[in-house]
C-alpha cells in the first residue's frame, strides 16, 4: 500500500479496527476513512455504496461485525448471522463496484467445525459441524469467504479473509455479560479485588483450550498482510477448485501457534489483577469448543509471527481497563 493510498477502516472503534488504524497511524498513512454507525450504517446497501462513490478508498479492511461471547451467541441469534451478513454483502459488493484494489475481510476461528484436528489449518474449513453456540456467527462469516472467493473468481478481485485466533488488548469490550473471555475474567478478578470476596466462579470446567492473541499483533499481521508484494499477496487467494480440485479458499490463519487451558489463563488473570481467593468452576455452564488452535505456518512462510507474550498482553489489556475504570 503506497503511503499515500486511501484506507477505509471498517469497525474503526472495535477491538480489531482500532488496532489496524492505530498500526496505520504509526506507519505514516494519513488517508484513512473512518465512519462511526452513526455516520454510515453498513446494513443499509444505499448508504454503503454511497460512501464507497463518494469515497473511492484504495483498500478496505472489513472489520466491522456484530461480537460477542457465549452468552451474548446464545441470547442474539438472528442478530448475529443477519446483521454479519447484510455487513458484508453490502461491504464486499460495494467495494467491487468501485474498483477497490484489496480488502482484508476479518472473521474468526469459530468458523473451524467444533472438533476440526488440532491445530486448525485453512483446508479444515467445511469439514465438520460448527459448534452450536456460535454457529450463526461462524456460518456468517463462512459466507463472507465464500464472498471473496466467489468474487475474486467471477471478477478478478483480489479479496483476503484472515482468521485471528481469540483477540485481547486496548479497546475490548468488558461488558459483565457480553465479553469474551479475557476482558470477562479480568473484569470479574478485579470487581472480587475491590469488594474483597472470597472466590470467583468461572464458567465451565476450566479445561478447553484456547488460544490468545494481543489485538495490536494482530492489526501488526493484517497490515503487514495487505501490503506484501503481488506474488506473495497473490498466491494467498487461493485457486479456483472447479478448475484445479483442490480446496484452497482465499484465507490465511492469525494467531500464535500455541494455546493454554481455560483454568491456566484463569490464574493468569488472578495473579495481574492480585486477587488472592479461591478460583471455583461452575461445571454446569457450556465449556464451548474443546479445543481451538489454529495452524498458523501459512502465514508464518510469510514471515510474520507474533511478538507479545500473553503475560504481558494481559498487564497491558488490565492496565487499560484499571484507567478506564478508576
Amino acid at each position: 500500500m503506497h503511503i499515500d493510498a486511501k484506507i477505509y477502516v471498517a469497525g474503526h472503534r472495535g477491538l480489531v479496527g482500532s488496532a489496524i488504524v492505530r498500526n496505520l497511524q504509526a506507519a505514516g498513512y494519513k488517508r484513512l476513512l473512518l465512519r462511526t454507525h452513526a455516520e454510515l450504517d453498513l446494513t443499509d446497501a444505499h448508504a454503503t455504496r454511497a460512501f464507497f462513490e463518494t469515497e473511492q478508498p484504495d483498500y478496505v479492511f472489513l472489520a466491522a461485525a456484530k461480537v460477542g461471547g457465549i452468552v451474548a451467541n446464545n441470547s442474539f441469534p438472528a442478530e448475529f448471522i443477519r446483521d454479519n451478513l447484510v455487513i458484508q454483502a453490502n461491504v464486499i459488493h460495494s467495494a467491487y463496484l468501485n474498483g477497490v484494489k484489496r480488502l482484508l475481510f476479518l472473521g474468526s476461528s469459530c468458523i473451524y467445525p467444533k472438533l476440526a484436528p488440532q491445530p486448525m489449518r485453512e483446508v479444515d474449513l467445511l469439514t465438520g459441524p460448527l459448534e452450536p453456540t456460535n454457529r450463526p456467527y461462524a456460518l456468517a462469516k463462512i459466507a463472507g469467504i465464500e464472498m471473496c472467493w466467489s468474487y475474486n473468481r467471477q471478477y478478478g478481485t483480489k479479496y483476503l479473509a484472515a482468521m485471528p485466533t481469540n483477540l485481547y488488548g486496548p479497546g475490548d469490550n468488558y461488558h459483565p455479560t457480553n465479553s469474551h473471555v479475557i476482558p470477562a475474567l479480568l473484569r470479574k478478578f478485579h470487581e472480587a479485588v475491590k469488594r474483597g470476596d472470597e472466590s470467583v466462579t468461572v464458567w465451565g470446567t476450566g479445561t478447553p483450550r484456547r488460544e490468545f492473541l494481543y489485538s495490536d499483533d494482530m492489526a501488526d499481521a493484517c497490515v503487514y498482510l495487505m501490503k506484501l508484494g503481488d506474488e506473495r499477496y497473490q498466491a494467498l487467494l487461493g485457486s479456483d477448485e472447479s478448475a484445479t480440485g483442490r480446496f484452497e479458499p482465499p484465507l490465511v490463519n492469525i494467531g500464535v501457534g500455541h494455546d493454554v487451558a481455560i483454568a491456566e489463563l484463569a490464574e493468569l488473570v488472578r495473579q495481574t489483577t492480585g486477587f488472592k481467593g479461591q478460583i471455583v468452576y461452575d461445571r454446569d455452564k457450556p465449556d464451548g469448543t474443546p479445543r481451538k488452535l489454529m495452524d498458523v505456518s501459512l502465514l508464518a512462510r510469510t514471515g510474520w509471527t507474533a511478538r507479545t507474550a500473553l503475560v504481558d498482553g494481559l498487564r497491558s489489556a488490565y492496565a487499560e481497563f484499571v484507567a478506564i475504570n478508576s
